[in-house]
């Protein structure tokens, strides 16, 4: 299949363009070469590489940042996914869009999950802007996959964990607090990967929740994984309240994969299980990245 990935450079791009070399014919992009905020960017990509599949990757995800740049994070999270989603229809490609949790509001109390056809509320900027990429989606083209996750990280870019293995590092004696009462589901990137492919050429249309089974808050997540580290950490637990940031963050974003398990195709373990995995793959880089 002829497949092109557009973010190809960041956390989820990487390891989809990585997992699917051998066995697909992959044309990854990101900035500046393509800009999907840009229409004619995006209509000469698809004259050039005439793509049958699109898996979009770009998306603007400084969620504080997006609160002070509305209309860039518009362009790239709302408008954007619609340019692609007009050019994949003219094409006959099929577009896998990633999402987010943030399209809810987290008041559920945890540890309900939310599922696909919950009413979306979000609360912050990125939110709105990526719930708004979702509609524009589903209004442009038929044949669309629009892939929710939650909580990603992976060996490639900045993430959460690499935050909390470079600060413990540094000063483990230092005692670091982490939100202990938002709920997800830490979804690694390259099992998201693993799980798109045979979505590629599948049937199932429509939104799809993709992420890990299993939940767990911030606090857990960091202890879990500086344990799975073998390094010394300090760290209490604390409230969003103590932590203010300038968006609103999900209190639960815990997300049930229920289009996927109906489709007997879910891919996704436990999240304590592909950390541990994670781990025992790329700790000797972790460490090395850290520290540098």
């Amino acid at each position: 299949m002829n497949i092109v990935i557009i973010g190809a450079g960041g956390q989820l791009g990487s390891d989809c363009a990585t997992l699917f070399a051998d066995r697909h014919r992959v044309f990854s992009c990101d900035l500046p070469e393509v800009d999907i905020s840009d229409a004619n960017s995006i209509a000469r990509l698809f004259e050039r590489t005439r793509p049958e599949a699109v898996i979009n990757c770009a998306a603007y995800t400084a969620v504080d940042a997006c609160e002070s740049n509305l209309d860039l994070s518009w362009r790239i999270n709302a408008e954007g996914p619609g340019h692609l989603a007009k050019e994949a229809a003219k094409g006959g490609a099929r577009l896998i869009h990633i999402s987010t949790d943030y399209v809810f509001d987290g008041k559920r109390p945890a540890p309900q999950p939310y599922v696909e056809d919950d009413a979306p509320n979000p609360l912050s900027q990125y939110g709105r802007s990526k719930l708004a990429g979702e509609v524009a989606v589903r209004e442009n083209c038929s044949d669309y996959a629009i892939l929710r996750t939650a909580w990603l990280y992976s060996a490639t870019g900045k993430n959460f964990l690499k935050t909390m293995l470079r600060l413990s590092l540094a000063a483990p004696e230092r005692q670091l607090k982490v939100v202990d009462d938002q709920h997800g589901s830490l979804t690694w990137s390259r099992t998201l990967a693993r799980q798109i492919e045979p979505l590629l050429e599948s049937s199932i249309t429509g939104i799809i929740h993709t992420t890990s089974e299993g939940h767990a808050t911030w606090y857990e997540v960091a202890r879990t994984f500086l344990t799975l580290m073998d390094v010394p950490f300090s760290m209490r637990p604390c409230s969003t309240a103590e932590y203010p940031t300038p968006a609103h963050r999900p209190a639960n974003s815990i997300l049930e994969n229920r289009v996927l398990k109906e489709a007997g195709c879910n891919l996704f373990v436990d999240w304590r299980q592909d950390l541990e995995r994670f781990v025992g793959e790329h700790r000797e880089a972790l460490l090395a990245e850290a520290r540098a």
